[in-house]
């Protein structure tokens, strides 16, 4: 059996899949222990731990350590010189135009920052040796005295040359035997200063708190007889065994968004869709990613509270648009939808745990686009009068009924949605019409086929299981780990030689680290080369074929960038200025041996199609309401309809049917 339990804002969602067929729950999360919700979804499906073979873990644990800076107490330290680069950051602004814009406050006090005498060049040459009697005598008593639970390390160029890192890592180690250590050469090994540290600090702020996450989540698994394999989802789309985690905690930040993308290519992908716009709304927050050709499309840098971080992300847009975003007033009158959210608790107004704000679901309620007797296959009871009281003080001010006041806050949120799909789709030169949207989460099968037609999206695929499809992405996901290097040079006819170098150095290490992880010996390799023009501020990622790497020419290196350069650009720059290599990727990936299966089944009766009236869209609508259990591959039906399973509702509005295909997939066209 394998089983995917993944933690989100509002709800904990677990699947599970085995000899006997697919076993789904939900339960909701518990936002102080997170563990306790995972292990509620665990209890809740009556699962034989003995039984698993293979458990994947997705959770929002390292992300809201950094959001509510509730982190290790971290120690910085750096070569002398540089114990302000945290502070003093970039000259940039996020917000040009805004007076009081300050910069974001790093997770490192000044007072906790340290420096030692040291120094390396460009090249990594040796300027100044680590003065070893110094940090014995200096700056180990002070790390003693602060109590600290971790070290980050980051010395200027040792993305050049580790040795100092690593020499100053294993003193600290041998004298402060309880404190956890980060060196920058192998969280980040990238030039740019500031943004190695920033990730180095980041990545040693949490790694205290997910290893005791991990530590918890583990005693509980072999008291409960567990004695599969236990790994945890990453940002980039792979996931590691716990064990790998705790050497690289960076990478479990926003880990629940990228397992549901990877859940959206697996499922979609069976029924031939491999160009999409995935589509994640949830209770909390709504993420929105753009597949090509199957491949989620990856960004080396991201930001998270204004704080750069330099690792492998697949690149999702996240907005607050979620079942429990908060309906609201800004000072200009105008009404808004997020991105504060009710959360798990209290959560909306309907679920009757003491909210009293309206939201997004609540509007659902009120509109009868969620029927409260079936909400989550009638598990959870719905306080349709709750939901009235919430929203009564906005139908007053507005002067517009509580159906009116809903369906425009519904529209509210969806212009949000809509806007954030449009800057990871029109803002980059890609044509959303050229894509299928993949619906999936509590929500996103709600508002699906309004956002598609603002898009003018034709197809829109809603995965079996919904709502959970972010927790199959866990199980469905390959193992997977990417390295990088700095390594400068200009291309000319000489550099495919060093660039064969590079990757054989860096092959070596990558395929070490996973062999001692019991991942394989011969995993699947994709090598990429950061280049830009000379005098460029930033770069452009370009694959190269390291199988063929003997054939590769100076001319052939030109070609690759130039065509990648206009497919971001759309310009290939002038072929005549000089071009320049800065650093090197190296992603490696161990294969599923078999992809579990995500289909239909439920324990739940089906229930017989009955009329409905719904209030959507300005307007009143007649259609039927019914289980998509009732349905059977090649069965069709027309909206207005609203189509319900034990995960989330579908919204299928006039103009648009449905037909479930062979790998219950529910496909969704219009006219």
């Amino acid at each position: 059996m394998r089983v995917g339990v993944e933690v989100g804002g509002t709800f904990t969602d677990l699947v599970a899949v085995g000899p006997e067929g697919i076993r789904v729950t939900k339960v909701p999360s518990v936002p102080s222990a997170p563990d306790e919700g995972a292990f509620n979804a665990l209890v809740a499906a009556d699962l034989d731990l003995a039984t698993v073979e293979d458990l994947a873990h997705g959770s929002t644990i390292a992300t809201n350590a950094v959001l509510e800076r509730k982190g290790a107490k971290v120690a910085f330290v750096t070569t002398k010189g540089f114990r302000d680069i945290l502070i003093m950051q970039r000259h940039s602004r996020s917000r040009v135009y805004d007076l009081t814009y300050q910069k974001p406050e790093p997770v490192v006090r000044r007072r906790d920052s340290f420096e030692v005498a040291e120094r390396l060049l460009a090249d990594g040459s040796v300027e100044t040796a680590l003065d070893e009697q110094a940090v014995i005598d200096d700056l180990i008593p002070k790390l003693k005295e602060g109590g600290y639970e971790a070290v980050a390390i980051c010395l200027v160029n040792a993305y050049a040359n580790p040795a100092h890192e690593e020499q100053l890592a294993g003193l600290i180690a041998r004298h402060c035997q309880d404190v956890q250590i980060a060196c920058s050469s192998a969280v980040s090994r990238e030039f740019r200063e500031y943004e190695r540290a920033s990730t180095t600090t980041l990545s040693a702020y949490v790694q205290p708190v997910i290893n005791r996450y991990l530590e918890r989540f583990e005693d509980r698994l072999n008291g409960g007889g567990f004695k599969g394999r236990f790994s945890v989802m990453q940002s980039n789309g792979g996931r590691l065994p716990a064990e790998g985690m705790r050497r690289n905690a960076i990478t479990a930040l926003l880990s629940g968004p990228a397992a549901g993308v990877m859940g959206a290519v697996r499922q979609a992908g069976r029924s031939g869709f491999h160009d999409l716009i995935t589509f994640d709304m949830g209770g909390t927050s709504t993420d929105v990613c753009l597949v090509t050709q199957g491949q989620p499309g990856l960004t080396s840098e991201f930001s998270l509270d204004g704080l750069p971080i330099r690792t492998p992300i697949i690149d999702i847009n996240t907005v607050g648009a979620g079942g429990g975003s908060i309906i609201w007033v800004d000072d200009g009158g105008m009404l808004r939808a997020g991105p504060q959210s009710a959360g798990a608790e209290p959560g909306p107004a309907c679920y009757g745990r003491g909210g009293t704000e309206p939201t997004v679901t609540d509007a659902h309620v009120l509109r009868k686009t969620l029927r409260p007797d079936a909400f989550l296959g009638g598990r959870m009871a719905i306080d349709e009068a709750a939901s009235a009281r919430a929203f009564e003080p906005l139908a007053e001010r507005f002067s517009m009924s509580l159906q009116e006041i809903a369906d425009s806050a519904i529209r509210v949120a969806d212009a949000n949605i809509v806007r954030a799909m449009q800057i990871i789709s029109t803002e980059r030169g890609k044509d959303p019409r050229d894509y299928a949207m993949v619906a999936f989460g509590g929500a996103g099968p709600l508002h699906a086929c309004r956002i598609a037609e603002d898009l003018g999206v034709g197809t829109v695929v809603v995965p079996p299981n919904a709502g959970v499809l972010s927790a199959y992405g866990l199980i469905a996901a390959d193992y997977r780990q990417f390295d990088s290097t700095t390594r400068k040079m200009l291309v000319g006819d000489d550099t495919p030689a060093a660039v064969a170098e590079v990757f054989e150095e860096m092959r070596k290490r990558a395929v070490e680290r996973f062999v001692l992880m019991g991942l394989g010996h011969d995993p699947e390799l994709t090598f990429i080369a950061d280049m830009r023009f000379v005098g460029q501020a930033f770069e452009v990622a370009v694959e190269l074929d390291h199988a063929a790497l003997d054939a590769l020419t100076g001319d052939a290196l030109r070609q690759l960038f130039a065509a990648e350069h206009h497919r971001v650009f759309m310009h290939g720059g002038d072929a005549g200025n000089p071009i320049e290599i800065v650093a090197f990727r190296l992603g490696v990936t161990a294969p599923l041996d078999a992809i579990p299966v995500l289909s239909e089944e439920t324990d739940e009766a089906p229930a017989t199609a009955t009329a409905w009236t719904m209030w959507e869209h300005g307007g009143e609508h007649r259609g039927q309401a019914g289980s998509r259990s009732t349905m059977t591959p090649g069965d069709s039906l027309a909206g207005p309809y609203l189509l319900e399973d034990t995960t989330s509702t579908i919204s299928i509005p006039e103009g648009w049917s449905a037909t479930l295909d062979d790998n219950h997939n529910l496909v969704l066209t219009r006219g």
